[in-house]
């Protein structure tokens, strides 16, 4: 049975184009049970079967259904194949379709992904935000942060890249920098013109503890190492909490909060740069 929390059931959005089609189809199914709710996990632009692997590794982590836009036979098949080895609920979206338009017009497809947002310029300017965020995930590169529309700080574990992904198909350019004790930040984070673009993440530290855990669970390791500890975790969140003091930045609790809620509030923020903390919300 798939996961179904407050925020409705998850399901994985795999494509080898932006998804689109698939967010549309499974939010129409959505809107037939419990008010429309589902928590979505986009997967795009996948090219590779070690990208599928991945993305069914999560779905499966996560016990949550797969909706697949993936127009390449051989990418195709790899899913279907994974998706019955590792027994994860998988919808092909497109392909019924395809094959019946292979029949009708007596041809093949171009086989070309993301074909209908070929000219759409709204596209591209996804696709560039998509590649901002995977470019400067994780603190990868300090010149991001002057371009970047918006920038996440916080502790491992707070969501910062689903956050920064989610955005990116938004059409914002976000980076995001993780907050370790042991690792100063960057000093361009301290000297942006527009201080105002900084988000900071914070989040419980018995809910921190618990997704710690199912994370070193997750990569076959033992639940007492430091990474989960509650004197770790601790030092780690008032370090954060210090830093962002110290950036004068608003400050998001995103304890229970899904992935869209949290998204939706920092563009508030971002909007309203006289708004200093939504830890109590």
């Amino acid at each position: 049975m798939n996961r179904v929390d407050s925020v409705g059931p998850i399901v994985y959005l795999v494509s080898d184009s932006v998804g689109e089609t698939a967010e549309a189809v499974v939010r129409a199914t959505a809107s037939q049970f419990n008010g429309g709710q589902v928590l979505l996990r986009r997967v795009a632009h996948v090219a590779t079967e070690e990208a599928l692997m991945e993305a069914v590794d999560r779905a499966v982590e996560e016990n949550a259904l797969i909706a697949y836009t993936i127009v390449v036979p051989r990418l195709r098949e790899v899913m279907l194949r994974l998706a019955a080895e590792r027994k994860v609920a998988a919808v092909d979206i497109m392909g019924p379709m395809v094959s019946a338009f292979e029949q009708l017009v007596g041809h093949p497809p171009h086989l070309k992904a993301g074909l209908v947002h070929q000219l759409d310029a709204d596209y591209f300017r996804r696709v560039d935000a998509i590649e901002f965020a995977v470019k400067y995930d994780d603190g990868r590169d300090p010149r991001g942060l002057e371009k970047a529309d918006i920038i996440i700080v916080g502790v491992s574990r707070t969501s910062k890249t689903p956050l920064s992904m989610y955005l990116a198909h938004k059409r914002m350019r976000v980076a995001n920098v993780p907050l370790v004790p042991e690792v100063a930040p960057p000093e361009e984070l301290f000297h942006l013109e527009a201080p105002h673009r900084i988000v900071g993440l914070t989040i419980r530290k018995e809910e921190l503890n618990r997704i710690r855990q199912a994370r070193l669970k997750a990569l076959g390791l033992t639940a007492d190492a430091s990474y989960a500890s509650p004197e770790r975790i601790a030092e780690e969140l008032d370090y954060a909490h210090r830093v962002m003091e110290r950036l004068r930045c608003p400050v998001i609790d995103v304890s229970d909060r899904a992935v869209e809620e949290t998204a939706h509030l920092i563009l508030d923020l971002v909007s309203r740069p006289d708004t200093k903390s939504l830890q109590e919300h």
